[in-house]
């Protein structure tokens, strides 16, 4: 596991330092265009002097790194908890319908406040919005650790633990519109893709070091630990946000990344992100492909434990590889598609490669054979990784078809039919399993991928240049 994080960090820094090589000589002339510029004009609204000199464009990389670090420890509760479902349902004396609204809470709480978080976002700011939401995150895990767990003498009712979940869900989903409307503010058209699939990757970072730590916190330790390591984590996020997340200079500190874009910068919109059609579609698209994901996240391994009767190394060891392959193939798209300018084609082809991934599970699973336990765990594996891809690219393109000035409603918008789906999927699960079998759940995960496939705007074609 250790092995496998260093050199996907290896990779990642790779990238970074060949896109800050090529763009060393621009660096340097943009560097002293500015300076001859500046005692020509000055900034609309000048920024202290200490800000001014040490919030440079390479301070970009410094934003992005507390987004993946909010990002990380807000998933790892979100994706991380729903790895301990078999502990939970022992523990809390939970039935499948009973787990399913458990696992579930934390998505509805998240639904039902990331639009409010990314309006307010877009009105007072990044940073004030993501301490809070962290900070708040932090209290209601600490709560949790406190109050909400069971022991021999008592056990929590669903009541307390589904109202807990959902208020985690509730503050913690602010993290998702404020880091990513940071990124779009310190990173230009050309780096986007990239730098919101690196922030995106801290998604299934945080899910898999859930899914490292947190059942075996369970099975050896209780609840107890796995709330206080969850609230440790967002605690030093919101300090890591204190230190380095800044509101950038009105003039683009990275504005020299705008000539590698593939593709110049759409306009402004005229109207904003909640009266435009084409946003709701995209929406929409990235809502509906996000449930199979959630289906693997979250009963993948009560799949694997009661269909495959996997042992909890297996369990642990496919659901570190779902988050670990998640990871490097959204670095990987966000790179190929900022170098392609082929977002829309990239999207549209994911989902067709997660419809069938699904189909080859659901076909497999339905089959009537018993299948080994490798061969389980490699096609769960496969299907959470293909239907996990395309994350950071399908952000980008909604950011980018919203401006970066009202990113955070865009994806405020889309958090909400996302989380909308975290809470759907584990509700609607049990009882596919009570009308049929574990077939039909995969099956259902591929029919909901081809739903959003028509929902991904077409690719531009290119005008052919007259003379």
């Amino acid at each position: 596991m250790t092995c496998l994080i260093v050199l996907f960090y290896r990779i990642v820094i790779s990238i970074l330092l060949d896109i800050q090589d090529d763009d060393y000589p621009r660096n340097w002339v943009h560097r002293k265009h500015s300076r001859e510029k500046s005692m020509e004009t000055q900034c609309a609204i000048p920024l202290p002097l200490t800000a001014q000199r040490n919030l440079g464009a390479s301070h970009r990389w410094k934003v992005l790194g507390v987004g993946v670090a909010a990002n990380v420890s807000f998933s790892a509760a979100a994706a991380g908890i729903p790895t301990t479902a078999v502990w939970l349902r022992a523990d809390y004396h939970l039935g499948n319908a009973a787990l399913g609204l458990a696992l579930g809470a934390m998505g509805l709480g998240a639904a039902l406040s990331e639009l409010p978080w990314g309006v307010a976002t877009d009105r007072w700011g990044d940073r004030p919005i993501l301490l809070t939401g962290l900070a708040t995150t932090a209290a209601a895990l600490l709560s949790m650790m406190l109050f909400v767990v069971p022991s021999h003498a008592d056990v929590p009712g669903l009541l307390w633990l589904v109202m807990s979940m959902c208020l985690v869900g509730l503050v913690g989903g602010s993290v998702n519109g404020s880091s990513g409307r940071a990124v779009m503010s310190w990173f230009q058209e050309g780096e986007r893709g990239l730098a919101m699939s690196i922030r995106q990757t801290a998604v299934p970072l945080g899910g898999g070091l859930g899914a490292l730590i947190l059942p075996w916190l369970a099975s050896t330790g209780g609840f107890r630990p796995v709330y206080g390591v969850l609230a440790a984590m967002c605690a030093v996020s919101g300090v890591l946000t204190w230190l380095w997340l800044h509101e950038p200079p009105k003039a683009p500190v990275a504005a020299h990344a705008a000539s590698n874009a593939s593709s110049p910068a759409p306009a402004a919109p005229v109207v904003g992100p909640l009266r435009d059609g084409m946003i709701w579609r995209v929406v929409g698209g990235i809502g509906i492909l996000c449930v199979p994901q959630f289906a693997v996240v979250t009963f993948a391994t009560v799949f694997l434990h009661d269909f495959g009767h996997v042992g909890i190394a297996g369990i642990t060891a496919t659901m570190v590889t779902v988050q670990l392959g998640a990871m490097i193939m959204r670095v990987a798209s966000g790179r190929f598609t900022d170098k392609r300018g082929n977002r829309r084609a990239y999207l549209r082809g994911s989902t067709l490669v997660a419809v069938a991934s699904f189909v080859v599970l659901g076909a497999a699973v339905a089959s009537g054979h018993r299948l080994p336990e490798a061969l389980l765990m490699a096609l769960i594996a496969f299907a959470g990784i293909c239907v996990s891809a395309w994350h950071g690219v399908a952000y980008t393109e909604l950011a980018t078809l919203a401006g970066k000035d009202r990113a955070g409603t865009a994806l405020g918008m889309v958090n909400t039919a996302v989380y909308f789906g975290l809470f759907l999927t584990p509700l609607c699960i049990p009882h596919l399993l009570a009308i049929g079998s574990w077939g039909v759940v995969w099956l259902a995960a591929a029919v909901c991928a081809l739903v959003a496939y028509p929902l991904f705007p077409k690719p531009v074609k290119p005008v052919a240049r007259m003379g």
